[in-house]
C-alpha cells in the first residue's frame, strides 16, 4: 500500500506528463466540440508526443482514453461524436496516464463559454471540497479525516457528495487500496502512513447524492437530474504533509 521514494518519483512523472495534456485542454474553445474531439486529441498527446500510454484505454474493457461527463452526468461518462459541447454546458474530463509501468489519474470540470451562476458555483465548490480533503492528509491523520473535510465543505454550500464511488489507491495498478471515500467521520478509518498514494475525487451534486448507472452499462448519472462536478488530483503523503503529483501548471493550493 506504500510506495518506496523511487516508486513515487516514477508516479510524480507520470503526473507531469498527465498535468501537461490537462494544459492542452486548457487552450481548447470547448463550444461546438464533440466530447470524441476531446478524447482523440487527448489520445493523440499522451501516446505521440508524451510517449505514453492512456491508462483507462482497455480497462475493464473500456474503448477510449478518457470519461467525458458532462451537466448531470456524475462519472464515467463515454466520448460520442453525437454528443456536442454548448454554450453554458459543465464537463468533466477525467484521464489517467501510465508511464514507465506507473499510472497517474486526475480529472478537471470545465466551464464551456457563459455558464449560469448557480453551476459555476457547484463547480468551484467541488474544487474546493477536492483541496480540503487534499489538506486534510499528513501521516498521522486518517481517511475518516479526509472523507470529513470534503463533505463538510460540500454541505455547508448547500450541496451533497456521491457515496457511491471513491477515490483509491494508484501505483502500477489503476485502482489499488486503500478506498477513498469522500464522507466520514474524523479520526476514524485508516491512518495514512508516509509513502501511500492514492486519488481525492470527490463528486459534488447540486441536488441529493443519489445516483443511477444508465443502460451502457458506464454512464453514472444523478436520479434528480441536477447538475454534478467532480475534481480529482493524485497525492502522496510525505513525511510532515503531502504531495499533489498530479498538479497543473499555475494551479496553487487553496487554502
Amino acid at each position: 500500500m506504500t510506495k518506496r521514494p523511487e516508486e513515487i518519483a516514477l508516479l510524480a512523472e507520470s503526473g507531469r506528463l498527465l498535468a501537461q495534456v490537462f494544459g492542452h485542454l486548457d487552450q481548447l474553445r470547448l463550444a461546438g466540440m464533440s466530447t470524441m474531439q476531446v478524447n482523440d486529441l487527448a489520445e493523440r498527446l499522451i501516446v505521440h508526443e508524451l510517449n505514453a500510454r492512456p491508462a483507462s484505454k482497455g480497462q475493464y474493457g473500456y474503448a477510449y482514453a478518457l470519461n467525458a461527463s458532462r451537466n448531470h452526468v456524475v462519472c464515467h461518462g463515454v466520448p460520442s461524436t453525437a454528443e456536442i459541447l454548448q454554450d453554458g454546458d459543465i464537463v468533466n474530463f477525467d484521464i489517467t496516464l501510465e508511464k514507465n509501468g506507473y499510472i497517474a489519474d486526475s480529472s478537471k470540470t470545465y466551464l464551456v463559454g457563459e455558464v449560469p451562476l448557480p453551476a459555476r458555483r457547484l463547480v468551484q465548490t467541488a474544487y474546493e471540497a477536492m483541496w480540503k480533503g487534499i489538506q486534510a492528509v499528513r501521516p498521522g491523520a486518517t481517511l475518516g479525516d479526509v472523507g470529513h473535510a470534503i463533505e463538510r465543505h460540500a454541505r455547508r454550500n448547500g450541496y451533497s457528495v456521491v457515496r457511491e464511488y471513491c477515490g483509491h489507491g494508484i501505483g502500477r495498478e489503476m485502482h489499488e487500496e486503500p478506498q477513498v471515500l469522500h464522507w466520514g467521520r474524523p479520526r476514524t478509518g485508516l491512518v495514512l502512513r508516509e509513502g501511500m498514494v492514492f486519488t481525492i475525487e470527490p463528486m459534488v451534486n447540486q441536488g441529493r447524492h443519489a445516483v443511477r448507472t444508465e443502460d451502457d452499462g458506464w454512464t453514472v448519472v444523478t436520479r434528480d437530474g441536477q447538475l454534478s462536478a467532480q475534481f480529482e488530483h493524485t497525492v502522496a503523503v510525505t513525511g510532515n504533509g503531502v504531495r499533489v503529483l498530479t498538479l497543473r501548471a499555475g494551479e496553487k493550493r487553496l487554502h
